[in-house]
């Protein structure tokens, strides 16, 4: 039931203005419980209370549209690009004498051949006049008795398919493979460094050739524990990094990539200053300028010996020493990182997401038919905003951005009789410079949409699968959806991928070079 349709029905004559503020604000409180209800449903193992769509079954479908085809079309063959693996030809019976043969007429039948396939190497074992043994070598690209073939399914249906360990096996067996549960797992997780190795370069070399990031995270479970799951992408690539928190020192630890250092230089100290560490702390890291702790044992020692020991202090300093660390090694302070709000990615160059700062307004419920009327109309502005700011992306205007940044002023800055509405577009107003951060730089998206459909692969895995149970466990999950979701932002078959990589053929590139090529074919 909606909880709209539980408030008390007051007449018209009586919805003094009062009343609809007052009416608005049981109406949020209501929603928190309801949210604190799902909350608690939840960590008792129950599920929430379900979110129930509209039928569109009752919708009209325009049959005139739908049925008819585009001017000059023609129907494209649907086996063009199709490689033949077998040619049959069919005589055609009670031939009458004196025909001529003109030629074939192609029907072409895909099929799938699954089926165990054993291999017996007879390994011929020669005696030499000397008495020792000389056995015949199994070929290069056999290693262990389960074929490249055999384990790039494994790993395709497990990490490609989000098919569990025990269908796994249990398609195996019916299949005739002869295969435990253990060596099932020892495929899905073991031996995998080459594969968390290009998975390490995919961070690194997305932040070097690109102008902007996506950035969200979601819960991942490990080990009993509440996670988190990290995600950082654009059109090039996807990475995933799953951590016990998800704070600013974890996502700035994170956008270090392989380095493990803390760096005091002039951008650290910057940091600390600006992000309020009193000026007796500060002076202790400019007496240091230009030291490098190598890890976090001996950060964590300087620290203490140094009386550095509230935690607001240390978490100021440790960020202020991690971005140094991150600038030190090249970092591009040009980069624009674009979230959803969330405070843990507020750093460097910032942009908000439009349509999460939308949701602000969208949720708010008019009582009047005047708050109503303003809602709707706010909203469409709004948008009427986001539409200008896109056309603004392509063709760049000094005049259309002084423009559009005084109509966010006015829209954002108004007054009316619906205090909530005002207090919503306020809460918008304060993150201009991130929203309008476009009118600079034109090349940024506008929106975290990116990101949000990425890490949704993570969370279908999730759903599957649960929580994982060892360190190694969570490393590969993450590798593999890093890989898999990068190959298909570069249009590489995932299948092929894996086949290239365990049977050590190395046809395709380095998925690391393959988007430093997929940037320079894009141009500027």
């Amino acid at each position: 039931m909606n909880p709209l349709t539980r408030l008390p029905k007051i007449p018209s004559d009586q919805l003094t203005p009062l009343v609809a503020e007052l009416l608005g604000t049981i109406q949020l409180q209501m929603e928190e419980m309801q949210l604190l209800k799902d909350e608690i449903a939840r960590l008792k193992c129950q599920k929430p209370k379900p979110k129930i769509k509209p039928s569109n079954l009752e919708k009209e479908t325009d049959k005139k549209k739908s049925s008819k085809k585009k001017p000059k079309s023609h129907k494209k063959s649907k086996t063009k690009k199709l490689e033949i693996n077998q040619d049959i030809p069919l005589k055609p019976e009670n031939l009458p004498p004196g025909s001529k043969f003109k030629g074939y007429q192609d029907y072409v039948v895909q099929d799938l051949v699954l089926a165990s396939w054993n291999i017996r190497y007879r390994r011929e074992r020669w005696q030499t006049p000397l008495g020792d043994y000389v056995i015949g070598q199994l070929p290069k690209d056999v290693d262990g008795h389960f074929s490249s073939s055999l384990v790039s399914f494994v790993l395709y249906q497990h990490y490609g398919c989000c098919v569990t360990q025990p269908l796994i096996l249990e398609q195996l067996h019916e299949l005739g493979v002869d295969i435990s549960s253990g060596q099932v797992n020892n495929i899905i997780i073991n031996n995998k460094e080459r594969f968390h190795n290009e998975k390490a370069l995919i961070l690194s070399t997305g932040l070097q050739i690109s102008n902007y990031i996506n950035v969200d995270d979601t819960g991942a479970r490990h080990k009993g524990q509440n996670g988190y799951c990290t995600h950082i992408g654009n059109e090039y690539f996807a990475w995933f990094e799953s951590t016990p928190k998800k704070n600013r020192v974890n996502f700035l630890e994170i956008l270090r990539a392989e380095h493990t250092d803390y760096v005091i230089n002039s951008d650290a100290i910057e940091y600390m200053s600006v992000h309020g560490l009193p000026d007796y702390q500060v002076a202790k890291f400019m007496h240091i300028k230009g030291e490098t702790f190598n890890d976090r044992e001996q950060w964590s020692a300087f620290l203490s010996s140094n009386r550095i020991v509230s935690n607001l202090h240390i978490r100021i300093a440790t960020e202020g020493a991690l971005v140094g660390s991150i600038i030190s090694h090249g970092y591009n302070k040009d980069l624009a990182i674009i979230s959803d709000d969330a405070g843990q990615f507020n750093v460097f160059l910032h942009a908000l997401c439009w349509v999460h700062a939308e949701r602000t307004i969208h949720k708010l419920i008019g009582f009047t038919t005047e708050q109503q009327k303003l809602l709707t109309a706010t909203r469409s502005d709004i948008w009427q905003l986001y539409r200008d700011l896109k056309e603004y992306q392509l063709q760049p205007d000094n005049n259309m951005k002084i423009e559009l940044e005084n109509r966010f002023d006015e829209l954002f800055t108004r007054k009316t009789d619906f205090a909530t509405l005002n207090l919503a577009l306020k809460r918008i107003y304060l993150n201009k410079s991130e929203l309008l951060l476009v009118l600079e730089r034109p090349d940024i998206p506008l929106h975290n949409n990116l990101s949000e459909r990425d890490i949704r692969e993570y969370v279908k895995k999730r759903k599957i699968s649960g929580s994982t149970r060892s360190d190694i466990g969570k490393k590969c999950r993450d590798t593999f959806t890093s890989l898999k979701k990068t190959c298909r932002k570069l249009k590489i078959s995932f299948w092929d991928y894996l086949n290239d990589r365990i049977s050590n053929k190395n046809k395709i590139p380095p998925i690391s070079d393959l988007m430093k090529f997929q940037v320079a074919q894009s141009g500027p």
